[in-house]
């Protein structure tokens, strides 16, 4: 059975790490070039990327996150029970994580000094700016052999791939803390306590033919969901499951 899944953060901070996690799987997506129209996807998500890194100070804050994640797993060394050598090299990952990325340059600054990137960012702002006649030097780069485009594409891409490990870790361990719950809304609305939580996760079949629109913070959120078709009723209940992260 097909189902939606829905996050939504709690706070700030989950919210740009979910912004940042998706513009990574757009470029990971869009580097295998099966498509000779991916390349867009591929640039544009590279530059939102790189505007969202100008904007904040994400090293040192991801790295105080992943501390913290070993903080807690800590607790967890020589109780009964726990998987010690899984939880050892958990915690050796996460020391690694921290380590190359408090160590790694300013991240994207490569991509920020390359040339070629630097000729075809302003133009491709403007609607339309990536045809042959605006961009001549992507023109050119998009008929060069497979091999040297997939070579560019890669050295790109690992120069986030700090961020990328350690983002994605993080967000992997945030993710394992709430257990899928099954839930019903009345009347297409739901509230509950998130109890210090960082993230809401949602799944719901797509036959009910609604979608959530999910508002709060750290301590209550509110779910209603809302018909994708116009005039379209809500049933009385709606049947979904909801992890709490």
């Amino acid at each position: 059975m097909q189902i939606n899944r829905f996050e939504h953060p709690l706070n700030e901070k989950v919210r740009i790490y979910l912004r940042l996690e998706y513009l990574i799987r757009q470029m990971q997506h869009a580097s295998d070039l099966t498509d000779p129209w991916q390349h867009q996807l591929f640039f544009r998500a590279l530059f939102d990327l790189l505007e969202i890194l100008d904007q904040i100070q994400l090293k040192s804050e991801l790295a105080k996150d992943l501390e913290k994640q070993r903080g807690r797993l800590k607790q967890w060394l020589n109780i009964e029970g726990v998987d010690q050598t899984a939880l050892l090299a958990l915690l050796d990952q996460l020391e690694l994580a921290q380590h190359q990325l408090l160590t790694a340059n300013r991240l994207g600054q490569a991509l920020r000094e390359d040339r070629f990137l630097g000729g075809i960012k302003q133009r491709l702002s403007i609607p339309g700016g990536s045809c042959c006649f605006d961009l001549p030097a992507l023109h050119h780069w998009l008929h060069l052999p497979l091999a040297h485009k997939q070579n560019d594409l890669a050295n790109w891409l690992s120069q986030i791939k700090e961020l990328s490990v350690a983002l994605n870790l993080w967000l992997k361990l945030v993710r394992e803390t709430g257990q899928f719950q099954d839930q019903v809304a009345r009347g297409g609305f739901f509230q509950h306590e998130a109890e210090e939580a960082s993230l809401i996760r949602l799944e719901i079949c797509p036959s009910h033919g609604v979608y959530p629109m999910i508002s709060g913070h750290r301590s209550r959120f509110a779910i209603r969901f809302m018909p994708f078709e116009e005039g379209a009723g809500i049933a009385e209940t709606i049947e979904f499951k909801l992890a709490i992260c």
